[in-house]
Order: C-alpha cells, then structure tokens, then sequence
C-alpha cells in the first residue's frame, strides 16, 4: 500500500480496506467445500447447482443451494418392443459404381480448351444485372469454382453447356419479383483426368494392402457392407431410443439439467455461427421454450441410459473391438485404415470418443438381445419408413 514498507501496514488499515473481500472469498470457499463434502456424497446432484439466499449475520452463515436431483424411476420392460432392422447385401453394381467413384476421385482437374460438359469445373464470374441490363460491377462475385456434376448446380449446368473459356452468358435465377438476373463470364474449363484403373492405381489406393483388382474389389465390397452394416445398427439405435423414451414420460426432469441441455442447443447454434454474432433480434428465452421438447427428451434418455449402464456394468473393451470401429470408419470415408488409425492415434480425445461409442455399442447389443427385431430388405425398409412419415406429417 502506497505509504507503507512491505510486511509494515498495521492489521487495522488491511481490515478496513480489504476486509470485507476477504471475508466474501473465504465465505464463498466454505459453500464450496460444504457443497463438495457434504452435498455431493449425499444427493449426487446432477446439473449446475445454483446459490442464492446468501446470508452471514453475527458470526452466523445461512446459504441455501438449489440443486437437480436423480429422478427415480423403474427402467419399463423392453422384451415387447418390436423394431425394424434393414438387412441389405451388397450387389456386384453397387461395388462397379463404388469402384467407378473411387478412380474418379483420384483423378485431377486440368484446364481445357474445350466447351463445358456436364461434368466438368468452371471458374466464373457472377455480375448481377439491374432490370435494364446493365451490370451491377460492384456487387460482382469474382473467381466462383462451380462443380457442375453436383446437382447443386444444375440451373448453372444447364446454363453453361457448350460455353468456352473467355465466352459470357446470363442466367435468371428465381422467379417473379424474387427473379434475379446475372451475367456469367467463363474464366476457366476444367476436366478431370482419370487414373487408369490397373494394379498399381490398386497399390495406391489402399497403400499397399491390396494389390490385385480383384481382391480390390473384395476389399471394396466389404467396406461398403461394414457401412451399410453400421448405418442399419444406427438407425436400429434410434428407433430403441425413442421408444424406450416415449416409454418413460414420466421422468421428472431438474430444472438445472434442462437448462445444460438447452445451454447445448444454444451453444451449437452459436457455433454454426462460424464467429458471426446471432442476429439482433434473437430471443434466447423464446429460443429456450421452442427446443424445449427436444431437451426434454435428450435429458430423460440421459437419465435413462445412466440406468442402463448400471444395470450392464460389467462391459469391457478388447483391442480388436478398437480395431474393427476403425475399420467401419475407414469405410465410412473411404480412407486407407491406416490412415484413420493414425489420425486417432494422435488425438486422445477422439480416442476417448470412439471407446465411449464402442462402450455404447456394446451396451446396445444387450439391449437388442431383448428387443424383437423385424428384418426388411432395403426396398421394404425405405417405403415403411416413408409411409411412417406421410403418416406423422398428416397428423
């Protein structure tokens, strides 16, 4: 403090000056440490716990904490449950087209002097036109890469078929009042140049693993088999998790883990944000109430699944259960699976995840153990579910 040497300050001054800070922090500390002690050990809380009614009066403290509570509740026989599973092998087509796609995306893009294709890149410049004509320069959108082959882009397609580079056209996008009309420079054409599909494209694809086109073949089909496999475990997942919550109304949700999962929503948003403020006239408590529903159900399958668990303790991860979730990755992004190995290999944390998700598969095949399972090809499956949603939308 200015006008005293360090260590020299009498008792009295720091008091006065910092006393009341000081008596706070160590007030606050004391919650903390009852809460942890006390509190935890004996309600297992759930939820962030929130303080008010602070009172210290004559050497006396009185806090009073609201905290979320474990709702108890007997987990609902699951033996009568009946769900759909698609069962689907993979057809010979199915691994010609894979394999058809796998050298495309090997290929590169060269530029070409020749018209646009259907299936060729293009370079352009966007200049929006006003309803006489003239361009908008100022508004231009420069160097826009296009893929025409994506659907996305079919009003374009349609548009610059035949163009060359260093030729414009116009194209009118909407309609009526909401019409908007642009002109289109092609500033680049660009092809792509395919690999020939032989043994060393073979080498280089699965680094080395498979060597034959044939047994790339083999490999192909059994990637999109583990896919087609997981995806149908997934949506199997899904269908048991709605209906063990619709199966448990009644769970009495704390107001404290509502408010984390609707904080969850709300941070996702955030996020998709991609830094951008949300927009002024956002209400976050009327965002709150209309995801409500949704947290609702994301709490009660937590506390449901937090049952589960414990009725299942006993579940263990192999290393070959680590090895065959990679495999079903690798599939997913048509990566070499040493490539996927490697990538986990350096991120502990999704390393972690992907044994959380083991741990969960495994917890889920206890479940279907119990649950009647109604097999359907991919035809069958398709067309029930999509008369499954006519029929919600209808409602």
């Amino acid at each position: 403090m200015p006008g005293f040497r360090p260590g020299q300050i009498p008792v009295s001054i720091v008091k006065k000056r910092f006393g009341k800070e000081i008596e706070l922090e160590e007030i606050n500390y004391y919650i903390q440490e009852v809460f942890r002690e006390k509190v935890i050990p004996k309600y297992d809380p759930v939820g962030e716990p929130r303080f008010e009614d602070l009172k210290w009066e004559n050497g006396e403290l009185e806090a009073r904490i609201v905290i979320g509570v474990k709702p108890e509740f007997s987990l609902k026989e699951i033996s009568s449950f009946k769900v759909d599973k698609m069962v689907h092998d993979v057809t010979d087509e199915e691994v010609e087209e894979e394999v058809k796609l796998s050298v495309e995306r090997a290929g590169s893009w060269d530029e070409s002097d020749g018209p646009v294709e259907e299936n060729s890149r293009v370079v352009i410049d966007a200049v929006p036109l006003d309803k006489d004509g003239n361009s908008l320069d100022e508004k231009k959108d420069s160097d826009k890469e296009m893929d025409l082959a994506d659907d996305q882009y079919k009003e374009f397609r349609d548009v610059l078929k035949g163009a060359k580079a260093g030729t414009d056209t116009e194209i009118t996008l909407g309609e009526g009042d909401d019409s908007e009309t642009f002109r289109l420079l092609v500033k680049k054409v660009m092809t792509r140049k395919v690999p020939e599909l032989n043994e060393d494209f073979v080498r280089n694809a699965t680094n080395g693993e498979v060597s034959t086109l044939e047994d790339y073949r083999s490999h192909i089909k059994s990637q999109i088999q583990n896919y087609i496999d997981q995806v149908s475990g997934d949506m199997v997942k899904q269908e048991v998790m709605d209906l063990l919550i619709e199966a448990h109304p009644d769970i009495d949700i704390p107001e404290s883990v509502l408010r984390k999962f609707q904080d969850a929503h709300l941070e996702r948003m955030k996020q998709q944000q991609q830094g951008q403020p949300l927009p002024e006239d956002f209400n976050e408590e009327e965002y709150r109430e209309l995801i409500k529903e949704d947290a609702e159900k994301e709490a009660r399958w937590a506390f449901i699944i937090d049952v589960l668990e414990k009725k299942y303790d006993d579940i263990e991860i192999a290393p070959e259960d680590v090895d065959a979730k990679l495999a079903v990755e690798a599939a997913r992004y048509g990566l070499p699976i040493e490539m996927v190995k490697n990538f986990y290999a350096q991120s502990g944390d999704q390393l972690e995840n992907l044994r959380r998700n083991i741990r969960s598969d495994k917890l889920f095949d206890r479940i279907l153990d119990q649950v009647k399972l109604n097999e359907l090809d991919k035809e069958a499956y398709q067309e029930k579910k999509k008369m499954e949603r006519n029929d919600k939308s209808d409602k």
